[in-house]
């Protein structure tokens, strides 16, 4: 969980007044000024000495005072401060687990209902955004292709994978050929890659395709090249995800900006720069989180992310997780995406 060590020693006060201003920033989302922190610190200090310690945070960068307040709120170094050193972190209840439980279970064996319900029951539970990533390509197995013919040189390729999905492409062919030829072209590929991950079966596509053109027929070679042309796809070889509650972000007065929310929804949408940061999670041992600036994308300047790697068969296959602001409740969001992340992959081991 814990983002980098920070060479930085404050005193046990000033991180008592840290702790209790940034608790009390994301439960209202004010400015805290220092009477108000003197108050609800419990320490016998004047709001001149609080006053005296806001400032030398301010100095090191871990508290900021908005232009409109006299109040301060967390810098991104503050939160990660407050995450890594001062968080707890609350611990689950008996009934909370059993809703995540609930929703994860009997999911008609369909994966891809599994993983909506999975990113719907994050943004219900945390009232953010939810979103889980399919399951790495390359580790799942092509189980079996047809082709079927469209036209004269037009064919629809369907593809079967060892997860149950199931996706189409259209290939367009110099020339045609009748259902019959492409049944045979399909039996050859099946026969030669079926039960292999996809690494290992466009790796094996391109030494056919080098060896294959002294050797082969002209129908086995096309059933190469249509089989390359496949795997090649991007929406076939990269995971995609399943995101929910992206409108929960509106209620959230620093994120409710048009302007903000049109390039949020808008990066959400193109899923490649999200896709890319929860890919950096693939790895994670456990929950990580990106605070801000951190997660070195503009669009999420004001977001946080807390995201887990779930997997199945000993193996992490995708990563889920949750989009809110910085001011997130961080000691019961990150419980709960690591208890969903576990829960997923229960429920992935219990369909195989």
């Amino acid at each position: 969980m814990r983002h980098e060590a920070m060479d930085i020693q404050l005193s046990t006060r000033a991180q008592h007044l840290l702790k209790t201003l940034v608790e009390r920033y994301i439960h209202e989302g004010q400015p805290v000024g220092s009477r108000s922190l003197s108050r609800q610190s419990g320490l016998e200090l004047s709001p001149a000495s609080v006053r005296n310690v806001m400032a030398d945070l301010e100095e090191m960068g871990f508290v900021q005072s908005p232009h409109t307040s006299a109040g301060r709120i967390p810098t991104v170094k503050g939160y990660r401060f407050f995450v890594d050193t001062l968080l707890t972190v609350r611990k689950l209840t008996r009934r909370e687990v059993s809703r995540l439980e609930l929703g994860l279970r009997n999911q008609d064996g369909d994966f891809q209902n599994l993983v909506s319900s999975a990113s719907t029951l994050l943004s219900g539970v945390t009232r953010l955004a939810g979103v889980v990533t399919l399951p790495r390509r390359e580790r799942a197995t092509w189980q079996q292709i047809e082709f079927l013919p469209l036209s004269e040189s037009r064919v629809l390729a369907v593809v079967v994978f060892s997860d149950q999905d199931v996706q189409n492409r259209i290939l367009h062919l110099e020339s045609g050929y009748d259902r019959d030829q492409l049944q045979k072209a399909a039996n050859y590929l099946n026969a030669q890659f079926a039960g292999r991950d996809l690494t290992e079966v466009r790796r094996a596509l391109l030494e056919e395709m080098q060896q294959a053109r002294k050797s082969m027929n002209e129908l086995m070679l096309t059933a190469i090249k249509m089989a390359g042309e496949v795997f090649d796809d991007g929406d076939v070889n990269q995971n995609g995800y399943v995101m929910a509650g992206e409108t929960n972000l509106m209620e959230f007065a620093e994120l409710s900006d048009v302007e903000k929310l049109r390039r949020l929804f808008e990066a959400f949408n193109q899923k490649r720069d999200i896709l890319h940061l929860l890919d950096q999670a693939i790895a994670a041992d456990g929950v990580q989180i990106f605070i801000g600036e951190e997660s070195g994308y503009r669009v999420l300047d004001d977001c946080s992310v807390v995201t887990a790697p779930y997997g199945a068969e000993d193996e992490v296959v995708g990563v889920l997780g949750v989009i809110g602001p910085t001011r997130m409740a961080y000691e019961r969001v990150i419980p709960i995406v690591d208890m969903t992340a576990r829960l997923l992959g229960h429920a992935l081991n219990s369909r195989q």
